[in-house]
């Protein structure tokens, strides 16, 4: 199923990354596909120069002698790998970003985290890699002949609601693993999943959206009253009209459920546009 906001969340290219398989009379054109899908997913789509290209296992996947699943292992131990996202990176980025590569999503709790977290401490590098693509997630997804594909942002058996959000931060971007990522090698999930914690859906079109979290006591916090059913609600603005710096900026405002309606049309008014809305209490 297709979501139907794909293309203003940024993520309808992922939906063409599908359906790549091995078969036993591919062409050579065909194999050599394969080898970029792999490249592309298990690399987070980072330019690859003919000198990094990995010959020997490429050779061996060509000649048959090695399946799509056992050419991804040696991506993901090649050192080609360890250099981008390990050797740099906070070991909870690199853990992550094993997810996003090799499983086609995000972690979901904080209990997958830390178990990988315990492998990567007590077993080491090559341990925590082959967790991911010894796993029964891995085969019953994919198998031995396809080639990994982002797919948390549609719900599955066992997906939690969290993962939505925390795949979006994971695919910012067309090259989002590390390069051209403003944490560069921090992690993105770390706090949130932790906590168990949504977090906001922002599409990334909105020109100069980028938000922090704000305190929910901060200063920007409208009205007394929290309003009907006691809520109060995030709201994240882009292209807000600033006649004091004669520019537009982005906000963001804690308002109460009764006067969300009041504040949109105001919104409106002065040009500017709600990119994420999220609930306080």
């Amino acid at each position: 199923m297709t979501l139907a906001n794909a293309a203003y969340l940024g993520i309808e290219r992922f939906s063409s990354d599908r359906n790549k398989e091995n078969w036993s009379n591919a062409t050579e054109n065909d194999k050599a596909a394969l080898i970029r899908a792999v490249y592309k997913q298990v690399l987070g789509n980072q330019y690859i120069m003919a000198s990094e290209r990995l010959e020997g296992p490429e050779s061996l996947f060509k000649r048959g002698y090695l399946s799509v699943r056992e050419f991804v292992r040696q991506v993901a131990k090649s050192g080609l790998y360890r250099a981008k996202f390990f050797e740099n990176c906070n070991p909870y980025r690199f853990i992550e970003l094993n997810f996003k590569h090799l499983l086609g999503r995000a972690p979901q709790n904080k209990a997958e985290m830390l178990h990988h977290f315990t492998i990567l401490q007590e077993r080491g590098y090559d341990a925590e890699i082959d967790s991911y693509i010894d796993s029964a997630e891995y085969q019953d997804r994919f198998g031995e002949e396809e080639v990994p594909y982002l797919h948390g942002f549609g719900y599955s058996k066992g997906q939690q609601g969290l993962q939505f959000g925390y795949m979006l931060q994971l695919a910012r971007g067309v090259g989002a693993s590390v390069r051209g990522d403003l944490l560069k090698t921090q992690s993105r999930l770390n706090p949130a999943v932790h906590a168990e914690k949504p977090l906001p859906v922002v599409s990334p079109n909105t020109k100069g959206s980028t938000f922090r979290a704000v305190p929910a006591d901060g200063v920007t916090r409208q009205g007394v009253g929290a309003g009907e059913e006691g809520r109060v609600f995030r709201v994240e603005i882009a292209g807000f009209n600033n006649y004091r710096l004669h520019k537009r900026s982005n906000r963001v405002r804690f308002i109460p459920f009764n006067k969300l309606l009041q504040y949109q049309q105001q919104i409106h008014r002065e040009g500017g546009r709600v990119v994420s809305l999220t609930p306080v209490n």
